[in-house]
Parts: structure tokens; sequence; C-alpha cells
């Protein structure tokens, strides 16, 4: 079982380190989202330099690629406990990307489609979290840290047996924000348009 989590965790690591973000703005000729607008390789900086559909199309493959192995995992039997080595590697591939010098995004994407196999009520809750802090604030980064922050409790009354490897996750996630977090505290973290 130890072997097995083993590959699946590098598997999973391999797999969060294809940035559909790069890959796609390549294929359609756009800048590189590393080095536009936010500089961050995920949906939300491709909707500023691109459109929803492209956005959405990275956005659900970021999502697939954090689902794809945290599913395989459980089908293999993995225990939870390791499942979350496999949901943070998968997730850490995003954020540093062997592919791609190790520059990655935020990885809120894949943490949502890490999180998704544990059930499609908590996946609801995530989502309608995110829409509602995100709408009513128009920051996405904080969209972001709210939702994460309140995963570990909604997975506490879901299926409590995933409550450590999603509170591994969400201090993870928040870390990566950092720097968002200061532009928040200081007032120039970027918004979303209303559009």
């Amino acid at each position: 079982m130890m072997l097995l989590t083993f590959a699946m965790t590098i598997g999973a690591y391999l797999i969060g380190s294809i940035s559909s973000a790069i890959l796609i703005c390549r294929m359609l000729g756009l800048p590189d989202p590393r080095t536009t607008g936010s500089h961050n390789p995920g949906a939300t900086n491709v909707l500023r330099i691109s459109n929803k559909t492209t956005a959405a199309t990275v956005l659900l493959l970021d999502v697939f690629k954090g689902t794809f192995p945290v599913w395989g995992g459980y089908f293999l039997g993995i225990e939870p406990i390791f499942l979350g080595f496999v949901a943070v590697a998968a997730c850490l591939g995003h954020m540093y990307p062997i592919f791609f010098q190790f520059k990655g995004g935020k990885a809120v994407a894949t943490a949502f489609g890490v999180l998704l196999p544990i059930g499609i009520d908590l996946g609801i809750l995530l989502l309608l979290t995110w829409i509602i802090i995100a709408k009513s604030t128009r920051y996405s980064s904080l969209a972001a840290i709210v939702t994460v922050s309140f995963a570990p409790l909604y997975v506490w009354l879901l299926k409590p047996t995933y409550v450590y490897p999603v509170i591994m996750l969400s201090i993870l996630i928040i870390f990566r924000h950092k720097e968002n977090i200061i532009r928040l505290v200081k007032g120039t973290e970027p918004k979303l348009n209303r559009n």
C-alpha cells in the first residue's frame, strides 16, 4: 500500500505540473500568463488576457487534474490520510510545475478538483461560497481564501474522516495566497471585471 501511495503521489504531482493555462495560451497565440496580468497561470488571469471560453477551458482542465489522481487513489483503496498526500501533491504540481521551471499558479481550481471526490454536496458548498464572496466583493483571491478556510468545516460536517487532509490542503492554499493577502490589506488587489 505504501508503494502504491508513493506512486500515486508522484503521479499526482506530475499531472498537476501540466499547466493548462500556459499550454492553452501557447496554442492560441496568447501572452504567457506568467508574464501578463497578475502573472498567475490560472483561469482568473487567463480571463483577464483572453475571454470566458478560454478561461473556462483552463478552469475545467485544472479541476480535472486534481480530481483524476484523487479519485483514482480512492478506487484503489488508499486510506484517507494518504489520499491527502495525493491531493497535496497534485496542488504542489500546479504551484511548482516541474515542466515549467517550477513557476505555477495558486491551485484553487485544482484544490476544488481534489475535494470533489469527497462528494458533490461538498463541491456545491465550496462553489456557492466562492460565488457569494466573489460576487459581493469582486475579489477572486478573497473568494478563494474564504472558501478554502471553510472547506475543513464543511468536510467535518459531511465526511469527518477527511478533515485532516483537507486542513493540510487549506493551509497550503492560504500560504500560496500570502501576496494576495498583503495586497488585500493594502487595498491594491485587482478586482474581477463586472462583465
